[in-house]
């Protein structure tokens, strides 16, 4: 019994199921941009699409963070021994199973939801894998790879729709920005980093805040949006401003953390702007479950 629930969390430690819950809302965001909420979703099948978007998401994201242990195993042994890796509670060859399981299950659940779903999910796919292998390794192309990662995911969601694309496929650009910036904040999570990195980031949080907060205005939903930006800035700001006062790893590694978490309350104001009010508050749902998992496996 022991050894099954430690083979189980061990895989989940591999997903980061935190983490997963703010691919599930990136693709929210992203259906209400696309305006497939306007009208609810008052039949079977815009529930079956939804879900199927969202086991997608699931399955690309959980694959590509289980690729990057993977590609990562060695440096882990030495940086991170208590990975489940590094640590024997999961084999190389059992990780890489699960990867590709997860990756297939993702791309699958995409195209049964449109041709073009289907290919977005296969980009989705071979950018989490350009960066597990060789993205995260260069100083400028892995946070765009890594942003890119996310962009697609939300244009995922707004493929649910694939009339929607040519008018607001740009706001994709939207979360490549927040996510390079956390991932250049990453950087220096194990040994320490400085303050100038962390400025550089704030400054990009700051423009994807206007870009968000625009749209609402542009919507008529500014108090709306505001609300859940509020929530953003003080989920990301709060470790960011204590990290730049003492950039250690610790500091860093809460300020990446919060930038993490930080994606739901980012999506629900995405939400806000484009949907009725129940919807964002049904997004930001996510934020205490997300913070609770993130007590118990690591976002990063």
């Amino acid at each position: 019994m022991n050894y099954i629930f430690s083979k189980l969390t061990g895989y989940l430690r591999l997903m980061r199921p935190a983490n997963i819950l703010t691919a599930i809302t990136d693709i929210m965001a992203g259906i209400a941009i696309a305006g497939f909420l306007a009208h609810g979703l008052a039949d079977v099948q815009a529930v079956l699409q939804v879900i199927c978007l969202a086991i997608a998401t699931i399955g690309l994201y959980g694959g590509g963070v289980v690729f990057n242990d993977i590609f990562d195993a060695a440096l882990d042994r030495v940086e991170r021994p208590e990975r489940p890796i590094p640590s024997g509670i999961i084999s190389k060859t059992e990780a890489v199973v699960l990867g590709v399981y997860l990756l297939l299950l993702g791309v699958l659940a995409a195209f049964t939801v449109g041709e073009i779903s289907g290919f977005i999910a296969i980009a989705i796919a071979i950018a989490a894998l350009v960066y597990d292998k060789w993205g995260k390794h260069h100083k400028l192309l892995g946070p765009f790879n890594m942003g890119l990662c996310r962009g697609l995911n939300l244009l995922l969601g707004i493929s649910i729709l694939p009339e929607s694309l040519p008018q607001y496929g740009w706001l994709a650009l939207v979360p490549i920005l927040y996510i390079a910036s956390i991932t250049m904040i990453s950087r220096d999570e194990v040994h320490g980093g400085k303050k100038q990195t962390l400025m550089l980031a704030a400054g990009g949080y700051g423009i994807v805040c206007a870009l968000i907060f625009w749209q609402g205005y542009m919507k008529g939903e500014t108090l709306k949006v505001s609300f859940y930006l509020a929530v953003l800035l003080y989920l990301i700001l709060t470790p960011l401003i204590k990290a730049m006062k003492a950039p250690t790893g610790p500091n860093i590694g809460k300020a990446v953390k919060g930038g993490i978490i930080g994606l739901i309350a980012m999506n629900a104001a995405w939400v806000a702007a484009f949907a009725v009010t129940p919807y964002p508050l049904a997004v930001l749902a996510f934020l205490p479950l997300s913070i609770l998992l993130s007590k118990a496996f690591s976002v990063t």
